[in-house]
């Protein structure tokens, strides 16, 4: 159920017998943290004035200097944890000065409230809708270490296309066969698709927690790839849905005695996991995006906001496709987005205008690049900002492509732009276009320049340091 206020909330956690508060708030890089408190610490104190915590201990936040930091509470998001043995109720916060109790710049919720609230201020639009389709692996087993004289990684799965010549699974029962091939595990039955129990409660727990389920199914990769889809929703909840999809899918997993994770590309030669991102702009409970004589059923609007996507994605990809595995995915084959031209159901394309029949409600755009790896809060909304910018200048998009773009003849593909091919390639174009961004101060600088610098010191330039197993095989005897 949804709570409107603290009151109703509390008088809940009473009446179930609720023992616990998880309180839940998101990092600059996306990762969700978490404090625990009795509901009796959930007073009108707590409701005005937050709880404190460290935010130089929080990737991104602040310094030691600065340290403490204010959670105060967002009674919408509240939800019974479907996995805790003493009842617990989890519940998402803003980030706030805990002197001023503004709203601090560098937390994601933060950010995306802005977002709403500057949409609303231009005119154009009243809400954006988003419907994120997370992809992950579940895996059977997984290893990795890296030290000064060695690395490696491994997963492992039963319905893995490399375990065809095992002799015995996992759990040592003997080997039935019923694995999935390479590049063939889209919409499989049983026996191979072994994925349908843990899969089965994923959407159970995901109902339970409020979210609609839509369709759940296995993906096109060997080595159990998941897609479970639900309800679109508003920007910010939006983020708040994704996060939440991401702790019952990981929790699920971990219960059943498996592992799940949303890591772009695992595999090396198969599918990775896409987070295609469903978008439209709506006014007075209107759809925008419609119009019977545009192209695909798209008005005007509708294409300068693909416009503006398209012109800003390798800046919107820092922070969609927002780590170095992200570009494992990003590259031609197994139908990688990697071309920046919009097209009517050809999944070629890194924009795609879904088929959805004559329902204005139903027309929207899908930017099929992004990946669930980084910040939704930050994803979401520098897509949705690309794309008011969009129709502020009323970028033209130019014609749309509607031929297989992995077919084209050499001077065709040579004209049609490309996405980035590192993550230090989109780093270095949001570091050169966040204009955009910055309009109605969603995003501030300081939160940019702070993402980039973390981003460089914390991942690429550790990953420019040692070796890799796959240079070994290249280099040792060179």
């Amino acid at each position: 159920m949804a709570f409107d206020n603290a009151e109703q909330l509390r008088k809940f956690m009473k009446d179930e017998e609720v023992e616990y508060l998880d309180i839940r708030f998101t990092n600059l890089v996306g990762v969700e943290h978490a404090l625990t408190v009795p509901v009796d610490e959930f007073d009108d104190d707590a409701v005005e004035n937050g709880f404190a915590f460290d935010g130089s201990s929080v990737a991104g936040f602040t310094s030691v200097e600065a340290s403490d930091m204010t959670l105060l509470p967002d009674i919408g998001t509240a939800h019974v944890d479907p996995f805790r043995d003493r009842k617990t109720v989890n519940m998402k916060f803003f980030v706030h000065d805990p002197f001023t109790k503004e709203p601090f710049s560098r937390d994601p919720r933060n950010v995306a409230r802005k977002a709403e609230e500057y949409l609303v201020d231009t005119g154009i639009a009243d809400a954006c809708s988003i419907g994120a389709e997370a992809e992950f692996y579940v895996f059977d087993q997984v290893q990795y270490s890296t030290s000064l004289n060695a690395s490696f990684h491994k997963v492992d799965s039963d319905e893995g296309w490399w375990n065809s010549g095992s002799d015995t699974m996992i759990d040592g029962s003997p080997n039935r066969g019923n694995q999935i091939r390479v590049n063939d595990g889209y919409f499989p039955t049983a026996p191979y698709d072994k994925t349908i129990p843990v899969r089965d409660e994923i959407a159970a727990n995901l109902t339970q927690v409020g979210f609609k389920i839509e369709r759940f199914h296995h993906e096109v990769a060997t080595g159990g790839i998941q897609e479970v889809n639900y309800r679109f929703n508003t920007l910010l909840r939006a983020g708040d849905d994704l996060q939440t999809f991401k702790y019952i899918v990981k929790g699920t997993a971990e219960k059943m005695g498996q592992t799940a994770t949303f890591m772009p590309k695992p595999l090396d030669g198969d599918g990775g996991c896409g987070m295609h991102a469903h978008q439209s702009l709506w006014k007075n409970g209107k759809p925008l995006f419609y119009d019977e004589n545009g192209y695909a059923g798209l008005s005007d609007l509708a294409r300068w906001y693909i416009g503006g996507l398209l012109k800003h994605a390798p800046a919107v990809m820092a922070l969609t496709n927002p780590t170095t595995n992200s570009y494992r995915r990003l590259y031609s084959g197994f139908e990688a987005p990697v071309n920046l031209a919009y097209s009517q159901r050809n999944r070629s394309a890194a924009i795609r205008i879904p088929v959805t029949g004559d329902s204005p409600k139903a027309k929207r755009l899908e930017f099929r690049a992004p990946d669930p790896s980084g910040n939704p809060y930050l994803g979401f909304t520098a897509q949705m900002m690309a794309g008011l910018d969009g129709i502020k200048h009323r970028i033209d998009p130019g014609e749309a492509v509607d031929k297989d773009l992995y077919e084209l003849e050499v001077q065709e593909e040579y004209d049609v732009p490309k996405v980035p091919h590192s993550l230090e390639e989109s780093l270095k174009a949001l570091e050169g276009d966040n204009d955009f961004l910055t309009e109605g101060n969603v995003f501030t600088k300081d939160l940019i320049e702070t993402y980039i610098k973390y981003k460089f010191d914390n991942e690429i330039m550790p990953l420019r340091q040692g070796p890799t197993p796959k240079e070994f095989e290249l280099y040792y005897n060179v």
